[in-house]
Formats: structure tokens, sequence, C-alpha cells
């Protein structure tokens, strides 16, 4: 990976901008479809920087990157989740049910690694730039790293999948995190089978996108259609 002068104006091209569309766009939540081949360090270590290198309030950097991969660990984890996988079966109406639990959530031991992407709520000291008022930015500042992590990763021909039906407490527990600190993310990570066309939630029929059209207001909440030309063209992107 190239060094750059900080203070360069750095420019992209064409074909580099479309490059980034393209992985936005393609980018999905992997669950079912791992391959067992490990992720090489240097793939590794690159999709690593790319999440140090989030935004973050106050530049606290509040994250911390733990690999999981003691299968001892993951099966803990499994167990976890597959607990708290039933209950929250529970929680949906029994149309819906059947549909959940045909859904794979997970892809805790298939995969080759697992990455739990943590929030470090005391790091930067008692007072942060930016987070005076709203507390929560350090843990949205987390989430853009889980963020850049999830893009690199897709850049790379790797699949992350995100699982978050756990007891937070609980895997807290497991991983021997301080009370302090907030696991954001718990991420399946590896190459993959395949990645699918369109999110699986999508075309199993859980929930559709919605327009983007439909989600911009102007100035006030819910004041829509003040500028029509921005609307056509959110309606064609």
């Amino acid at each position: 990976m190239p060094t750059q002068n900080p203070d360069q104006t750095i420019s992209f091209s064409l074909e580099e901008r479309e490059a980034l569309y393209k992985t936005i766009f393609n980018r999905r939540d992997v669950r079912g479809q791992f391959k067992p081949d490990p992720i090489p360090n240097e793939v590794l270590a690159r999709i690593l920087k790319a999440a140090h290198h989030a935004p973050s309030v106050g530049f606290m950097q509040p994250w911390n990157f733990m690999l999981i991969r003691s299968k001892k660990v993951r099966q803990k984890v499994q167990q976890a989740f597959l607990e708290a996988n039933q209950e929250a079966a529970q929680m949906f109406s029994d149309k819906k049910q059947p549909l959940y639990q045909s859904l794979k959530l997970e892809g805790i031991m298939e995969s080759p690694l697992n990455l739990v992407v943590t929030c470090d709520r005391q790091r930067g000291g008692p007072v942060v730039l930016g987070r005076t008022h709203i507390k929560s930015m350090d843990l949205n500042s987390t989430v853009c790293a889980v963020q850049n992590l999830w893009l690199a990763a897709r850049a790379e021909n790797i699949g992350v999948g995100w699982v978050s039906i756990f007891d937070q407490d609980r895997v807290k527990d497991i991983l021997g995190i301080p009370e302090h600190v907030v696991p954001v993310a718990y991420l399946c990570i590896g190459y993959v089978s395949e990645f699918k066309s369109k999110p699986e939630l999508e075309t199993k029929g859980w929930r559709q996108r919605l327009p983007l059209e439909e989600l911009v207001y102007f100035d006030e909440w819910e004041n829509e259609r003040q500028d029509d030309e921005l609307i056509k063209h959110l309606a064609q992107a």
C-alpha cells in the first residue's frame, strides 16, 4: 500500500470512482457460503488498516479488533446465538416465524475467522471533543470502522456476516471483555463460494429495499418534493 504525503490533494479517476460504487452496491451480509480457506495475513492486515482509518469523534479511535480463531471459544459464542435465536423467533408473528426459522443467520463455525469490533468508551478521557453532548458518538464512530472493514473485505473478495442475535453481556463474559468496553459487531469473515446478486432477506421476501426518493426530506420532517430534479435522479439511481 503506497504511502502518501498528508498534505497532498488526492483525486480519483472515473475508474476508481466506479470501483468504489461497485464495492458498495455489491457488499453483502454473508451467512452460509464460507469456504475454509484461511485469509492471508497480508490481506487481513489491509482490511484491518482500512477499518482503523475510519473517522472517529475527537479522533478518539475507540475500537479494538479481537480475532477469534479458537474453536472452543466459537462454540460457546454459537451456543449463545442459538439460545438467543430461539427467543428472537418467538418475538415475530406466527405468520413470520416459519420464514424467520428458515433463514441462515450466522456462520460462526463455518467461517475461518470471527472478528469482534469493540468500542472502548473510556478512550480519550472523560471529555472528548465532539462527544460532549451526544455520548453515543463513540459507538457511531466504531460502526464507521465496521463499514470500512466490510467494504475493504468485499474489495478483497472476502465475505463478512454480522451476527447480532446475542445476549451482549454473555458474549462479553465469554470473551473476557471489560465492563466499559462494548462489543459493537461480531463478524464472521472468510472467502465465499458466491456473493448473492441481491441481499438474501430481499430475495427471500423478508423485506424489500425502500424507494430512496421517499426517504429524502427538505428542511423540515416529511417535507418532500422540493427539488423535483433531484427526486427524479434519486428514482433513477
